[in-house]
């Protein structure tokens, strides 16, 4: 049986938040089934925001250039609001097939400039692995620190 674990927070722009998931023996994995985000303060000046959830640290190359061939891109939300509307339009694309079990990192970029903090939500859901399925998610996991 699994089960649902959520997470929310701010993130300061072109910074990234860091989710600790990694366990010990890695045997329990985890799925995105939802992502959102929102500006500090709705109508309040224009804001074209992009968050992006990644399974490795991307300290010194967060950007707003969202990249689907990249194979550490778990998901991408886009948000955007226009003052005179004081409603956002939004996009999600969750990769739900994609299965993890360590750490991941969250960033959020403001394009139009403005550094007010981007709020999230994120709710994953948690799989038992085998024991062969945890040594195959480590070892991906150790390959992607091992190219940084």
């Amino acid at each position: 049986m699994s089960k649902k674990i959520t997470f929310r927070g701010q993130i300061a722009d072109g910074l990234q938040n860091k989710i600790n998931l990694a366990t010990l023996n890695g045997k329990r994995g985890y799925k995105i089934t939802r992502f959102q985000i929102c500006g500090l303060i709705m109508g309040a000046g224009d804001k074209e925001l992009t968050a992006q959830i990644f399974t490795k640290d991307q300290t010194g190359a967060i950007t707003s250039e969202v990249d689907f061939t990249d194979s550490n891109l778990l998901a991408v939300a886009l948000y955007n609001d226009v003052a005179s509307q004081a409603t956002g339009n939004d996009e999600v694309i969750i990769f739900d097939g994609e299965v993890f079990n360590q750490d991941i990192y969250i960033t959020a970029v403001d394009q139009t400039g403005n550094t007010a903090p981007t709020n999230y939500f994120l709710e994953l859901e948690t799989v038992a692995l085998s024991d062969a399925q945890a040594t195959q998610l480590t070892l991906k996991n150790l390959r992607t620190i091992a190219s940084r």
